[in-house]
Parts: structure tokens; sequence; C-alpha cells
């Protein structure tokens, strides 16, 4: 199953149509900027759980299959990842953690526009590959006629690791930085899968693979692994969150600390 973009949905137009603002205005400098405002974390401190919570404010308007709380998604791919992994707790908690920079759309994290904070992610900085969604919209934006950017490696450089990349601005990244800078003992593929997992051009049409490491590789296998339970997990299956919140409890206390800074 794939999310279809084209299907004639009532949300086909207003996703085509957010995907043309976010690609005018992805641009290195916007991103650039957005790292430094957001990478102070000096907005709000709380925990983990209590960012869950807020979540349920926030609609995805990029995704054109999701119309319940972003709380249930949370969990209903973390459950589906414990079903099938169990022994793998830090990636159960991946799978709750992974869309939290959502809170992004809020007036108090500065309330951005949809098209800064979900869809699908790219690089900046170097060419726009084809296999970007709606790729016609780059058109307009000005990194894609400057020759600093708009070549195959751009500023970067052959295996330089998607680390010192710059990605397209979003929840991905945010919360990326969130748990990085909160000191979270979570492995390297957790950070991974959490900045990475909108990066549809790198994990379902292998493009940008020349600004990888091997550490990357390593970690992509895990991202391949995870994004079948990210999209497809959205079973009608209700979750009682009472009843799995213990569990979700114990592994935050075990990765992070109780309070972190936003």
């Amino acid at each position: 199953m794939n999310r279809d973009y084209d299907a004639e949905g009532e949300r086909q137009e207003g996703v085509e149509n957010f995907y043309r603002i976010n690609h005018i205005n992805q641009t290195y400098d916007f991103v650039k900027k957005m790292r430094e405002e957001y990478g102070k974390l000096n907005r709000v401190e709380m925990s983990i759980w209590e960012c869950c919570e807020l979540l349920n404010d926030v609609v995805d308007e990029s995704d054109p299959d999701l119309d319940e709380p972003q709380i249930e998604h949370l969990l209903q791919t973390a459950e589906a990842i414990r079903k099938d992994y169990p022994d793998e707790d830090w990636l159960h908690l991946t799978g709750l953690i992974h869309d939290l920079g959502k809170v992004l759309n809020l007036p108090s994290f500065g309330g951005l526009p949809q098209w800064a904070v979900v869809g699908d992610t790219f690089p900046v900085g170097c060419a726009f590959d084809e296999s970007i969604v709606h790729h016609k919209y780059f058109k307009e934006n000005p990194d894609y006629s400057n020759p600093a950017f708009n070549t195959e490696y751009g500023v970067y450089s052959e295996g330089c690791g998607l680390d010192n990349v710059m990605m397209s601005w979003g929840h991905d990244d945010y919360m990326y930085l969130v748990a990085k800078e909160n000191k979270t003992t979570l492995p390297s593929a957790a950070l991974f899968i959490i900045r990475y997992h909108s990066f549809y051009a790198l994990h379902k049409s292998e493009a940008y693979k020349h600004l990888m490491n091997e550490e990357d590789v390593e970690n992509l296998k895990w991202l391949e692994t995870f994004s079948k339970y990210d999209l497809y997990s959205k079973s009608k299956v209700r979750i009682d969150v009472e009843k799995v919140k213990p569990y979700y409890l114990s592994l935050i206390e075990k990765y992070f600390p109780a309070k972190l800074k936003w």
C-alpha cells in the first residue's frame, strides 16, 4: 500500500498546494535560520509524555490518509513495532516519539505554517532530486538556479555523512535536535529514524546515497524496517491509551531525562 497523492480525494488539491508552497520556501538560508532559532530550545520545559498529549491538538495537512488524533497514530505505530520486535524496546519508543516535533504547529512553538512542519523532507544545499514528490514546484525555489546549490553535491562532498547535510525544516529535524541536545541515550539508529523518517527520496527512491557514510548505511536498514510501521499501521484498531501508558513511561524514563528543553 502506498500513500496516494493523485487520488481524486477531497484532500488532493490541498496536499498539492501544500507541496507547492513547501518547495518554493524551503531554501538553504531558511533552514539555517530555523535551525539556529529552534536549536536554542528555549520555548518550554516538559516531559515526553506531556508532549504526546499536546500533539492531540495538531492535524497534519500533508497526509492524505490520516484523520485520527496524533497520539493514537503514535501508539498504533509503537504497538505494531512492539508486537513484531519485542526485544527492541528503543524501537518501540522511537515509534512513539518520532512525530512529536509536530508541536511546531502550535502557537506556543511559534505556530509555524504546515509547510514548515510536515510533509516529505529533502536535502537543501544541493540539487533537488527528481524523485521528490511534486518536484516541478522547485523551479520557483531561489536555490534551484543558484550554482552554489544546484549541482549533485552542492555544498557537500562524497560520503560526507547525512549528519553533515541540512534537511528541509520540519518536525523531523526539530525532534532530532530536541532528542540530541537533551542527551537521550537512544542508539544512533533511533536518531536517524527520527530525523529521516519523512525523507522518502532516500528510503523509497534511493536518492542521495552518494552523501551517506557507513554508519548511515547501517542505520538506513532500521529506517526501512520502521517505515513499514509508520505509514501503514494506521489501522482502525483503537488503542487503549491508559492501558499501554505505564510501559511507555518506563521507556521514556530509561532513555530520556524527566523534563526536556524544547
